[in-house]
């Protein structure tokens, strides 16, 4: 089976990892030059099903609950599993008993078992919430060494082309926003990359706020993630002043630490949803669409994968039931 996937951004790695290792012929094609700069680029790489249902509908749970296991399978050691801590500012927190109301697979933490958990934030909140079966990933890694291990499987790759002269027995769109179908919009992610050897972070950390929610996710060699998502915008310019100022502003509520930061690089990206939130793996003859992975690249991607593959290699009554039921 010759299998052609337009897109290398996580829905086209994924998907090409899931069809390669089962013994399909794979060719990706992407028209950047390289697999860094997409939307999948600029993600925070958090595995956290049960946090995203604060906010999500029940299937996100449901299909991202193994994701984890997914990606530790197809890139053993790229994973963290240290959990998800949720905070917030004295001011807002009866912000955690709304977040706790809206989801499940957590634990509450007192003062003292937060400066347990995060040394660096003894003494700074008074309560938290412990998502212990949630991990994370580099999500600039995970992409690289996917696309590594792909080549490595017999994959090809058409960089700087968005169209390919291959003949193929199927078809898969992965572009996402650049799908430009009528029923997709954008919705635009802005992050920070700081950097910093005052504060060390074991997992990724969550501060709620009314108005401007945010996470700070640790990579190595003390960098974080400090991002904000859910911006109804399909705008593809850099990031605001106002953003910038208020992600800076949020960091430092979480530690004062990051006011003294290197601030490493700014970006956005703006990734395709349907009106439900939710993906979809869309089969018309011998073409088929992965599309909508909303702010769920990583956490959603594998399952997606798993469905498409099935569809592809004649096992379409394999589908991913939460998903399914939903539509």
């Amino acid at each position: 089976m010759k299998v052609l996937i337009r897109g290398a951004g996580v829905a086209g790695l994924t998907l090409a990892h899931e069809l390669a290792t089962r013994g399909a012929d794979v060719t990706l094609v992407e028209k950047r030059e390289e697999i860094a700069g997409n939307a999948s680029w600029q993600a925070g790489g958090m595995l956290a099903p049960w946090c995203e249902r604060e906010s999500a509908d029940e299937a996100v749970l449901t299909l991202g609950r193994d994701a984890a296991d997914w990606w530790d399978a197809a890139l053993p050691g790229h994973v963290s599993r240290n959990g998800t801590l949720v905070l917030a500012p004295a001011r807002d927190v009866g912000e955690l008993d709304r977040f706790g109301r809206r989801t499940s697979g957590f634990r509450q933490l007192d003062a003292g078992e937060i400066a347990a958990f995060e040394p660096a934030l003894a003494g700074r909140f008074g309560r938290g919430l412990f998502f212990a079966d949630e991990a994370h990933l580099d999500p600039r890694k995970a992409l690289l060494a996917l696309g590594d291990k792909l080549l490595g499987l017999g994959a090809r790759f058409e960089f700087g082309r968005s169209i390919v002269s291959a003949i193929a027995d199927i078809e898969v769109d992965c572009t996402g926003i650049a799908d430009k179908r009528p029923d997709l919009r954008g919705v635009r992610g802005e992050m920070l990359i700081l950097r910093t050897a005052e504060i060390s972070l074991a997992r990724p950390v969550r501060l709620l706020h009314p108005r401007i929610p945010i996470y700070v996710v640790p990579r190595s060699e003390n960098l974080f993630m400090v991002g904000a998502t859910m911006i109804e915008c399909d705008a593809t310019g850099p990031i605001t002043a106002r953003s910038t100022m208020e992600l800076l502003s949020a960091a430092y509520a979480l530690h004062p630490a990051f006011g003294e930061a290197e601030l490493v690089e700014t970006g956005a990206g703006v990734r395709p949803a349907f009106a439900d939130n939710l993906p979809s793996v869309e089969r018309d003859g011998s073409n088929i669409r992965i599309n909508g992975l909303y702010r769920h690249g990583f956490l959603l991607a594998p399952a997606m994968a798993r469905q498409a593959a099935n569809i592809i290699l004649g096992n379409p009554a394999a589908k991913e039931s939460a998903l399914e039921a939903h539509r």
